[in-house]
Parts: structure tokens; C-alpha cells; sequence
């Protein structure tokens, strides 16, 4: 499961997104609202896994995101922002694109067909929620979890609407801006919402 703290970020989640796009050539219009959001679980517990959906002007943009305790080295150019956050402190918001530990597990959820974690809301400790999945997201492949190759750090190669990250011996495919069509790999993510569906992110061999 994938634990959400009932906390308060300053500044907000909306307020990082609309601010970082608002400086990417690549997207148009102002950030209208938030569609939802799916998560894989960082294994050792350490980063938080976040991918939203997200209305942006007449566009759904596809935003992974990873949150860390601490920086994440050589990765300065791919901070959004730092926010505080109520129960855990600062917090470091990254694009996901450039986090080893969020591309790979995102490459072992297409690779596994793993289904994004259920949210279980917790305060001070104590269960308040599960939330019913606004978002689902699925893998396409058949691997052993143990098979997924260990991620020593990752390449971006060009990073505009469709990024392609080299990792492992893998390119992966995120879609950033949905338009129609699909993201294209050998294995994949399907992510249904309210009113849409897409494959948004795809991983095939180098």
C-alpha cells in the first residue's frame, strides 16, 4: 500500500505543478485542476512515487513526480521545488524522469504488470482512509520482480513532451501530454481516468 500523511505543503502540490509548468516549452495554458494520481511504492520506503494527471488549459499533462527526504545528487536541474510538509518536514520534489529510484520502479511496474498501490491515509499514525482509486494504472509484462535490473542512476535523452530515459539497458517512454496517442514499447503502463485512457509510458530494450 501507498501511504499518504493527512498533512499540509507549503507551498502546495497545485502551486509546484502550476509554477514548473509554467516554464516548460512544451506546455500550454495554466493549470486548471488536479484529475488524480497513481503511485508505485519505493521498496525500501524511502521516496515517495507520485504520477498526476493533471488539466492544463485544453490538455491532460501526465506529471511523474518523486518526493525525497534529502537532495538527490547531480539532479539540481530536475528539482521543482522543496516544500514543507506538515508531518514529515522538507521534502524535495523532483521530476520523476531523472530519479533512479522512481524510474525503476516504474520499469519494474511495466516489466511485472504490477496495478498502482492502494492510498491509505494516515494521521499522526493512525489509519483515517483508504481512497477509492480515482486513477488506476497497470503493467503490461509478465517479469519476475527479481529479474528488474538495479538501477545505478539514469540518462535522460532529450526531455520535452515524451522524454526518453536510458536505464539498466532500458529506454523508457513517458508520456507528458496526452494527445491521442500512445507511448510505444515493448512493455507498458496503462493508466485509465475519469474520461480518458492511455498507454503513458512504455520500456523496451536498448
Amino acid at each position: 500500500m501507498s501511504i499518504v500523511h493527512k498533512a499540509t505543503l507549503t507551498p502546495s502540490k497545485s502551486e509546484i505543478f502550476g509554477a514548473w509548468l509554467a516554464v516548460q516549452p512544451w506546455c500550454e495554458g495554466e493549470l486548471t485542476r488536479t484529475i488524480g494520481s497513481y503511485r508505485f511504492d519505493d521498496p525500501a520506503g524511502r521516496v515517495g512515487i507520485e504520477c498526476v494527471l493533471l488539466e492544463v488549459g485544453d490538455a491532460v499533462v501526465h506529471l511523474p513526480v518523486s518526493y525525497r527526504e534529502a537532495p538527490l545528487e547531480g539532479a539540481d536541474a530536475f528539482l521543482m521545488a522543496t516544500t514543507d510538509h506538515s508531518a514529515l518536514g522538507t521534502r524535495y520534489v523532483y521530476d520523476a524522469c531523472a530519479d533512479p529510484v522512481a524510474v525503476r520502479t516504474l520499469l519494474a511496474a511495466a516489466l511485472t504488470g504490477a496495478t498502482q498501490e492502494p492510498m491509505d491515509v494516515y494521521d499522526q499514525g493512525r489509519l483515517v482512509e483508504r481512497r477509492d482509486a480515482v486513477v488506476t494504472a497497470v503493467g503490461s509484462g509478465s517479469w519476475s520482480p527479481d529479474a528488474v535490473p538495479h538501477l545505478d542512476g539514469v540518462t535522460i535523452r532529450s526531455h520535452e513532451a515524451a522524454p526518453h530515459v536510458e536505464a539498466g539497458g532500458f529506454s523508457v517512454v513517458v508520456k507528458r501530454v496526452v494527445d491521442g496517442s500512445d507511448a510505444e514499447g515493448e512493455e507498458s503502463l496503462e493508466v485509465v481516468w475519469p474520461g480518458g485512457s492511455g498507454t503513458l509510458l512504455a520500456v523496451s530494450h536498448l
